[in-house]
C-alpha cells in the first residue's frame, strides 16, 4: 500500500460474512444558509437538521465579516442580506438555540473575524456548560482567498496571518477537535483559476501559514505533527467532473508530500487530506435555471467518486442562487441530491474505483506536476503572502480567458451561449421568477440596530472596556489574542467592538485589484467596439471613461474586474478602485475624474438601498453621466433602478460582454452630445 493510501485509510472494497457490501460512512451533509436574524437562521438549521442535515455550515452577513455592528454607517443596506448577523454572545446563544453543541459539527464561513467568531461560539458553548475541548467544526479562516478573490478582508497580510496563527494554537490546546482553519481554494476557481493553480496556491498559503505557526514558537516541535493534522482544506469543484477527480486525487498526493518532506510528519492520519466542498457556484445560470440542477449533480460526482480523494464535508448550492437567496424548500433539493448519492447508489460499497485507470493516471499526474511547478514558482515570489499583487493578476487573467471563450463560444454554457430554445419554467414565479428566491425583510436593520444599541446599554460597560483593553495590549505585543478574545465575548462585547480595537492596532488594507492581469486578451472579438472608441476619441477630444465601482461591503469582485478589463480592451479609460466604496467616495471619484459612464457592481441584494443612493450623491456634485448597475438582481428590482434614474441593468443572463461595451458606448456618445448641444 502506498503513503498515500495509507494517508486516506486504506482503499479496499469490504463486505461483511455473507458477502453483503459494507457501505464507507457519508460524508458530513450541509447545506450553506443563514439570513436576516440568528432567530430566523436557528429555525432553518433545526429545520434542515431534521431533514438529514448531518452538520452546519453558517453564512454571516456581510458586516459581522468585515467586523461591523448592525448599526454603524458602514452596514447600512447590508445587514442580515447574505447570512446571519452575529453582533454579541446573544445573537451566538439564539443561533444555536437548541443545537447540541457538544455533539454538532460546526462550519463557520468566516475570514477577518474568524477569531472573534469562534470566540463567540467557544464562551456560547462554556456559559450552557459545554467543555470547549469536547466541541468539534471549522473556522474558515483563511484570509488569503480574501485578497485574492473574496474580498472580505480588514488588516494587512502579516497581521492577519498573526490572528490565524493565534487561532490554530489555540484551538490545538484548548478545542483540540476543532479544525482551526480550512485552506479554502474554493473562491481561487471562483476567480478564474485553474486546476493546478487552484491546488498550488492553496498549497502555498497552508505553507505560509504552517510556517508561521512554527516560527512564533507557541507549539513545540514535538506537537508541531498535530497542527499539520489540523489543517483542512474548502475546494471546489466544476462541472468537467474527471478533471476534478483527478485534480483533487493530484491534491491529495502533493499534500501528502508537503507534510512529508517539508515538515516531516510520520503518522499516516496526521497526513490525511482532509477537506470539504461546495461545488461550483460559478457556472451556475440565470438563463434556464433548472440546467443547474444537473450540474450540481455531475460537480458533486468529481468530489465522491473517488474513494482515495473523497470529500469528507459536502454542500451544495440551490438551483436558484444566480436569481437570488434561496429558499428552504432549494435548500432541501440540494440536501436530498446528497441523499440519494450517499443512500440510495452504491458509491460507498466499493474502493477507489479508479485505481488502475490508465486515463485518470494520466491526467492526475499531469495536474500534480503543473500544481507543483506553480507552487515551486509562488514559493520562489517569497510564498503566498509575499506574492499578493502577482497571484492577484494570474486569477484576473485566467479569468479573462475563460470569459473571452464563454463570449466566442469556445466554452459552450447550455442555455447561455448554445442550445438558448427554451419552454417557459414552471419552478419561477410567473413572469418575473421573483417567488423563486427568498428576500429579507427590510424592517431587519432597524431592528438589528435597535437590538445591538439595548445590549450595550445592558451590558457592564466598564467591564467591556477592561476587556477591549486586554485585547489591544494582546494585540500590541506577541501574546496569544484568542484568550481576550473570549473574554470580551463574555464581557459583552460586540464585533464592530472587537474589530475596532484591532483596527487600531493592525490598521486596514486595500488589496490589488489585478485588473492588469487580463488586458489584451481580446482582438478580433471587439474590433467594431475598439473602431467606435477611437472615432469617439477623434471627434470628441478622448477616449471614453468609464469609472467601475463597488459601493457597500460587496467583495466580490470578479465581475467587476472583468469589465475593467474588458473596458481597457475596448478602448475605454478605466478608472477602478477596487471594493467597498461609499456612495459618496463613487459620487467624488465620478466628478473627480469627469467620466462618461458609471458602472456599478453589486452581488450583496442591497442594490435597492445603495444604487439609488449613489444615483442621488452623483447629481448632487452635478455628474450627469448615465449610470449602468450589473449584479444579481430579480426583474421586479430592475424596473425600481430604472426608475430611479439607472440607465441600463445587466445580470449573470448578460454573457456578451462586447455587447455591453457596445451599449457603453451609445450611452457615451449620447451623453457627450448632449453636454455639446
Amino acid at each position: 500500500m502506498s503513503e498515500v493510501d495509507k494517508a486516506v485509510r486504506g482503499n479496499g472494497a469490504k463486505g461483511s460474512l455473507d458477502g453483503t457490501p459494507v457501505r464507507d460512512k457519508p460524508w458530513v451533509m450541509r447545506t450553506y444558509s443563514g439570513h436576516s436574524t440568528a432567530k430566523a437562521s436557528n429555525e432553518l438549521y433545526r429545520t434542515n437538521l431534521a431533514k438529514g442535515q448531518t452538520g452546519l455550515s453558517i453564512a454571516f452577513d456581510l458586516p459581522t465579516q468585515i467586523g461591523y455592528d448592525p448599526d454603524d454607517p458602514a452596514a447600512a443596506g447590508e445587514v442580515g442580506k447574505v447570512g446571519v448577523p452575529v453582533a454579541h454572545l446573544g445573537h451566538m446563544a439564539e443561533l444555536m438555540d437548541q443545537i447540541p453543541v457538544e455533539s454538532m459539527n460546526t462550519s463557520m464561513t468566516i475570514n477577518a473575524t474568524a477569531a472573534w467568531l469562534l470566540g463567540l461560539y467557544i464562551a456560547n458553548a462554556e456559559d450552557r456548560g459545554v467543555d470547549p475541548r469536547v466541541l468539534s467544526g471549522t473556522t474558515q479562516n483563511d484570509i488569503m482567498k480574501e485578497y485574492l478573490s473574496r474580498g472580505t478582508f480588514i488588516f494587512p497580510p502579516l497581521p492577519s496571518r498573526r490572528l490565524t496563527v493565534d487561532t490554530i494554537a489555540y484551538t490545538v490546546r484548548n478545542v483540540p477537535k476543532w479544525n482551526p482553519i480550512n485552506v479554502c481554494s474554493y473562491h481561487l476557481q471562483e476567480a478564474g483559476a485553474t486546476p493546478h493553480q487552484e491546488v498550488a496556491y492553496a498549497l502555498a498559503t497552508a505553507i505560509g501559514v504552517l510556517d508561521a505557526v512554527r516560527a512564533s514558537g507557541q507549539i513545540p516541535d514535538e506537537q508541531f505533527p498535530d497542527v499539520v493534522g489540523r489543517i483542512s482544506f474548502f475546494v471546489n469543484a466544476g462541472v468537467r467532473f474527471i478533471e476534478e477527480t483527478c485534480k483533487m486525487r493530484a491534491f491529495t498526493e502533493l499534500w501528502n508530500r508537503v507534510c512529508v518532506e517539508r515538515y516531516g510528519v510520520d503518522d499516516p492520519k496526521l497526513r490525511r487530506m482532509r477537506y470539504g466542498v461546495q461545488v461550483n457556484s460559478l457556472g451556475l445560470t440565470e438563463a434556464q435555471p433548472e440546467n443547474n440542477i444537473q450540474r450540481i449533480v455531475l460537480e458533486a460526482l468529481g468530489v465522491t467518486l473517488s474513494k482515495k480523494a473523497r470529500a469528507r464535508a459536502l454542500q451544495l448550492p440551490a438551483w436558484n442562487e444566480a436569481l437570488g437567496l434561496p429558499r428552504p424548500w432549494d435548500q432541501q433539493w440540494s440536501l436530498r441530491i446528497q441523499q440519494v448519492l450517499a443512500f440510495e447508489s452504491d458509491l460507498l460499497e466499493y474502493g477507489d474505483i479508479f485505481d488502475g485507470s490508465v486515463v485518470i493516471e494520466k491526467k492526475t499526474a499531469e495536474v500534480a506536476e503543473a500544481s507543483w511547478a506553480e507552487l515551486e514558482d509562488v514559493l520562489a515570489l517569497g510564498g503566498a503572502f509575499e506574492a499578493i499583487d502577482e497571484l492577484k493578476s494570474r486569477l484576473v487573467g485566467s479569468q479573462s480567458e475563460r470569459v473571452r471563450r464563454i463570449e466566442t463560444g469556445e466554452l459552450q454554457v447550455v442555455g447561455v451561449n448554445c442550445f438558448t430554445e427554451t419552454a417557459d419554467s414552471p419552478l419561477a414565479a410567473a413572469g418575473d421568477g421573483g417567488g423563486s428566491i427568498l428576500r429579507v425583510d427590510p424592517a431587519v436593520e432597524s431592528q438589528l440596530r435597535s437590538d445591538v444599541e439595548a445590549w450595550r446599554a445592558a451590558r457592564d460597560g466598564a467591564a467591556v472596556q477592561r476587556a477591549l483593553d486586554d485585547l489591544r495590549r494582546a494585540a500590541e505585543g506577541t501574546d496569544n489574542v484568542m484568550p481576550a478574545t473570549v473574554a470580551l465575548a463574555h464581557a459583552g462585547g460586540t464585533t464592530g467592538e472587537w474589530a475596532g480595537a484591532l483596527r487600531d492596532v493592525f490598521g486596514e488594507y486595500r488589496a490589488p485589484t489585478g485588473v492588469g492581469g487580463g488586458v489584451g486578451h481580446r482582438g478580433a472579438e471587439f474590433q467594431r467596439v475598439v473602431a467606435r472608441s477611437k472615432a469617439l476619441a477623434e471627434r470628441s477630444g478622448g477616449p471614453p471613461r468609464l469609472l467601475v465601482a463597488k459601493p457597500g461591503l460587496d467583495g466580490h469582485s470578479n465581475g467587476a474586474e472583468q469589465i475593467a478589463v474588458a473596458a481597457r480592451d475596448a478602448g475605454f479609460e478605466v478608472v477602478y478602485q477596487g471594493i467597498r466604496l461609499s456612495p459618496a467616495e463613487i459620487a467624488a471619484a465620478a466628478r473627480d475624474e469627469d467620466v462618461d459612464v458609471v458602472g456599478i457592481s453589486i452581488l450583496s441584494g442591497s442594490h435597492l438601498e445603495l444604487v439609488p443612493e449613489v444615483v442621488e450623491r452623483l447629481r448632487a456634485e452635478g455628474v450627469d453621466a448615465p449610470v449602468v448597475v450589473g449584479g444579481i438582481i430579480p426583474p421586479e428590482d430592475e424596473v425600481v433602478l430604472l426608475g430611479k434614474g439607472v440607465a441600463r441593468v445587466y445580470t449573470p443572463k448578460d454573457f456578451a460582454i462586447g455587447q455591453m461595451m457596445e451599449d457603453m458606448i451609445d450611452l457615451v456618445e449620447r451623453h457627450r452630445a448632449a453636454s455639446v448641444g
